[in-house]
């Protein structure tokens, strides 16, 4: 059977990375416009360079199979298509059921709004990565039958939970030098969540580097600043500061960089919720943000961290939980509650999945 990955953005692939690895397949990169397939095309072959996993070698980068497609436009496919992004994929369920993966568990809203959340009624199945998964499907305002809800887990917490890749080998892609200091992971959202890497990233770098390592990680959006901030850095003389670009899978994994990171402070992002797979400190940036999926204090992140505001002391904060680490027990409560299984087993369930299709 043929398997297919669909995304709007390169980053957005990072959630079946470990399933195109172990299952193969090929990526479809779209868009409306011809220029826009154009466009992310060319960022697929430099990003994916070296990441073909299956068979032989595969042109001058050696990139997995991909094509260009206007997925709004009836589709002539057969096999199984996943997709990371709630748009409206058109072919014929019969001969090429569609999955629904996304790419990420927050507290945002689906698309911004209702519609785009009625996109998930014209797929067959949804991958859940936990309750808070149904949570926010629930909460959205729309009904899935529940035999299109298959249990799959967070297929991204396999490589932390088996330890595929050591802290060592991560910090020396990244380049960290002094490795007495202690890491800290600032990935912020975009502007859609109100997302602080404009307001604070220059602040930070500063401030945090003066006792510890950081480790910048943009959202995809902003992740164009992050030459004209790395100039901007050198030429303030600031030292212990790298930059992490979320859309080279190759070497800027999310999970590598938790994996790098002794504590991670963030937004509104969905990574709030991935990182408690490392049981290690979190840091919330009140970003006051309004349009948050309503949850349940058991799902809700902001009621067990610390939560910076412009006027408190970051570095101070950061000692605080790095000393204390006084919500460990609280983020082992909430990743069990927020997420199924995590066991490290979650790719095979999908492959499992995918093998029970064809049958």
């Amino acid at each position: 059977m043929n398997i297919y990955y669909y995304a709007n953005n390169m980053y957005q692939f990072s959630y079946s990375k470990s399933l195109y690895e172990q299952a193969g397949g090929q990526y479809i990169v779209g868009g409306g416009y011809p220029i826009k397939r154009l466009d992310r095309f060319a960022r697929f072959k430099w990003f994916f360079r070296q990441m073909n996993a299956h068979g032989g070698r595969r042109g001058l980068l050696n990139t997995p199979p991909v094509m260009m497609r206007d997925v709004s436009q009836p589709q002539d496919l057969e096999g199984i298509i996943f997709s990371h992004s709630n748009v409206n994929i058109h072919t014929d369920p019969s001969r090429c059921p569609r999955i629904f993966i996304g790419h990420g568990t927050g507290d945002k809203p689906y698309g911004g709004n209702r519609t785009g959340a009625e996109n998930f009624l014209n797929y067959d199945y949804i991958f859940l990565s936990g309750p808070k998964h149904l949570e926010r499907l629930k909460d959205s305002g729309i009904e899935i039958p529940e035999e299109r809800l298959v249990k799959i887990g967070n297929m991204r917490f396999d490589q932390v939970v088996n330890g595929d890749v050591s802290k060592d080998s991560i910090l020396d892609r990244l380049g960290v030098k002094d490795r007495t200091r202690k890491n800290v992971l600032y990935a912020p959202t975009w502007r859609f969540g109100n997302g602080t890497f404009k307001k604070y990233v220059h602040r930070f770098a500063k401030e945090i580097t003066s006792e510890y390592n950081l480790i910048v990680r943009p959202h995809f959006h902003d992740a164009k600043h992050i030459p004209r901030t790395a100039a901007w850095a050198r030429k303030e003389g600031i030292r212990h500061l790298y930059f992490s670009n979320p859309s080279d899978l190759r070497r800027c994994d999310t999970m590598d960089d938790f994996v790098a990171a002794d504590i991670m402070v963030s937004d509104t992002s969905s990574v709030l919720y991935e990182y408690l797979i490392t049981g290690n400190p979190i840091i919330v940036v009140n970003a006051n943000y309004k349009k948050l999926h309503n949850m349940p204090d058991e799902m809700n992140i902001m009621s067990i961290t610390d939560v910076f505001q412009e006027e408190d002391n970051i570095v101070s904060m950061i000692t605080d939980n790095l000393e204390n680490d006084k919500h460990r027990t609280a983020y082992k409560e909430m990743l069990e509650t927020c997420f199924y299984f995590n066991d490290g087993n979650s790719t095979q369930r999908a492959v499992d999945f995918i093998t029970s299709i064809k049958q």
